[in-house]
């Protein structure tokens, strides 16, 4: 990819092309981040006919847990908070490096008092609070496999991670809190154990109670929290001395169809390609009071509410619950309270912000922060623009950034540890050392600068996953099979570079809409739409048109004093024209409630589509990411109903 050196920089181009031209020196140094207990024989080797198709720091022995704890109190970081656990009702727990570590040794010791060995899976059913993040890392600690599923999933979704993953135990919460609620997540397991199959693979379901009256949920496997930690009393808690290419975690995300795919992530070169991460994108330092928002049910939650901010030493936040409960203050005064200096968060929180305003962040002091991130879908230009002038008087930078569940961090981003480039609003900024990526079309023939194709990846790097858990067929065929005659990692992103180097996402490829063969993303349009002052939120899909080819069928939600009326819509329809001309023509704009999401807050672009087709969305069999079905048919329910 061409960039303009002026503009990018020397310092990142140098690295840039050292990570190109000498990757395994590279990375090499690169891995001197974190702690080894034996040095590696050689640092890569690509075999694309194989399974895993590639390997990393081959013979290297280390371990994750081992290298975000122990090697920090080693270090004389022992009494520094690394764990700030907090829920909307108020509670919070904080750990330091030390603590945590006895308490994850602890753990350990009763994963296995509790039959569990190296190499088993464990499914963990449980929100984003303390003792889910000190089991995953007790697992890793041991050389277990953790599968983290998200609290709230479905029975259905439960049983098939446990299947594909073959999990011998499952520990779960039979609640979690929601907007002042308890809301009850025992019935999901239990109907998981139900399922054909699941039920046979499970040897053991550990409970954390926080109903007292909620009912059995593994039968006669079934054992409590409590009882768990006192099996361990006195255990061996050591930690397992692991070859790079073991696995430390298997993680689903969704692929061509709605059957999850879970992604392999290891104990050796992802958190060489996490660590790194912290470096160059976050700048995460041991004095950091670092806050991701994601849930440790995603890939963000993993890398950065888990391992990247130990990997680092800083401190981390996990919050539990709703970021707007009891109201959207609740975002900001966290970040007040505890002195945050770095944050993630994604589009979907800085939209829901939106909607109510200035005033709630205008009620706190936020200057200990002095840098935010944004990931998950595309930061849209509105959106920034909102939050980097009016939130933060362009006194600190809001960045966005662009990666996948498989490849562990970030793979397109501002590198603001190494030097901050230019903000392009819109884009999530250049490709990271590292990444050799090009833009392709559906032939596979290179594009040009600014020519819309499919993002794709020409060589491995350590954070990307080499295997699927259980499908090395579908590995081939999903990632690096789809390109005839070339051997690239296909993201599935609709993207274009500008003559800077500069990436810009314009959806998924699937989701470009074709009006007189014209191109657009579906980002493009709902940026434009989010240019009104009126709109919060806005999600677009195609629809056919006779005369086009297709058309844009769009649903807006409204901010706060806003009313629904022709008048409105007219404005709305003006404002996408000013933006992206006559070309693109709206079939229909509808105003709605709310916009179907996933779990992790991305647009359901598949309901749109049922809603605007008026077909049953149980007929579609690619719901976007983690969406079941039945989660697209009651928003679809729910949608249909609120359109004004």
């Amino acid at each position: 990819m061409a960039s303009n050196i002026d503009l990018v920089g020397p310092i990142v181009r140098e690295i840039q092309r050292r990570s190109l031209d000498e990757p395994d020196a590279f990375w090499a140094e690169a891995a001197a981040r974190i702690p080894w207990f034996r040095e590696w024989d050689e640092v890569f080797e690509w075999t694309p006919d194989e399974i895993p198709a590639f390997r990393w720091f081959i013979g290297g022995e280390t371990n994750l847990a081992y290298a975000c704890l122990d090697a920090q109190v080693a270090n004389g970081h022992g009494g520094r908070a690394a764990l700030i656990a907090l829920d909307e009702n108020g509670g919070q727990r904080v750990y330091t490096y030390a603590q945590l570590l006895r308490q994850v040794e602890r753990m350990a010791a009763s994963l296995r008092a509790i039959g569990i060995e190296r190499g088993d899976r464990v499914a963990v059913y449980m929100p984003t609070n303390f003792e889910a993040i000190a089991l995953m890392l007790a697992c890793a600690r041991i050389g277990a496999v953790h599968l983290v599923i998200f609290a709230g999933f479905g029975a259905g979704a439960i049983a098939e991670r446990v299947k594909l993953a073959e999990a011998k135990a499952i520990f779960c919460t039979d609640s979690t809190y929601r907007r002042g609620r308890n809301v009850p997540l025992d019935h999901f397991v239990r109907g998981a154990l139900e399922n054909e199959g699941a039920g046979e693979i499970v040897e053991t379901v550990v409970v954390e109670r926080r109903l007292a009256d909620s009912p059995n949920i593994g039968g006669d496997k079934e054992i409590s929290w409590e009882a768990f930690l006192a099996a361990g009393d006195g255990g061996d808690g050591s930690w397992a001395a692991m070859e790079a290419n073991d696995p430390a975690y298997i993680l689903a995300t969704s692929g061509t169809t709605a059957r999850p795919k879970l992604c392999v992530h290891t104990h050796g070169g992802y958190p060489v390609w996490v660590a790194s991460q912290a470096d160059w994108v976050f700048d995460i330092q041991p004095e950091d009071v670092w806050w991701a928002t994601s849930d440790i049910g995603w890939v963000v939650g993993h890398s950065y509410i888990v391992y990247g901010p130990l990997l680092a030493g800083a401190t981390t936040i996990a919050f539990e619950g709703a970021l707007d409960h009891p109201d959207v203050g609740t975002f900001y005064r966290i970040i007040e309270d505890h002195g945050v200096t770095g944050m993630f968060t994604s589009p979907t929180a800085i939209r829901l912000l939106m909607r109510s305003g200035l005033e709630p962040a205008e009620a706190v002091d936020m200057s200990s922060l002095v840098r935010v991130f944004s990931a998950g879908e595309v930061l849209n230009p509105p959106a920034w623009e909102w939050f980097q002038h009016e939130i933060f008087g362009d006194q600190i930078p809001v960045l966005d950034h662009m990666w996948q569940t498989e490849t562990g961090g970030p793979i397109i981003g501002n590198p603001y540890g190494i030097q901050m480039l230019p903000i392009k609003p819109g884009s999530a900024g250049i490709p990271l050392p590292g990444i050799e990526g090009t833009v392709l079309d559906t032939d596979g023939a290179e594009l040009a600068a600014d020519e819309k194709g499919i993002f794709a990846i020409t060589r491995p790097f350590p954070g990307l996953t080499a295997r699927l858990w259980g499908e090395p067929e579908r590995y081939q065929t999903d990632y690096w099979g789809k390109v005839p005659g070339k051997q690239v990692y296909f993201t599935g992103d609709a993207t274009s570079v500008d003559e800077d180097g500069y990436v810009w996402f314009s959806g998924r490829a699937d989701e470009i809409i074709k009006i007189a063969a014209h191109r657009l993303g579906t980002i493009e349009v709902e940026s434009a739409i989010l240019r009104h002052p009126g709109a919060a939120e806005a999600g677009v899909t195609g629809r056919p048109d006779e005369l086009r080819g297709e058309v844009i069928s769009a649903f807006v939600v409204l901010k706060a004093g806003f009313e629904p009326g022709d008048e409105l819509k007219t404005e709305i329809l003006q404002t996408i024209r000013g933006e992206l001309g006559p070309v693109a023509v709206i079939g229909e704009l509808n105003f709605v409630d709310a916009l179907p999401k996933t779990r992790s807050g991305k647009i359901m672009r598949r309901v749109l589509k049922a809603v605007t087709l008026d077909t049953d969305p149980g007929d579609i069999s690619t719901i976007e990411d983690e969406g079941s079905v039945e989660d697209a048919r009651s928003a679809w329910e729910q949608m249909k109903a609120s359109i004004r």
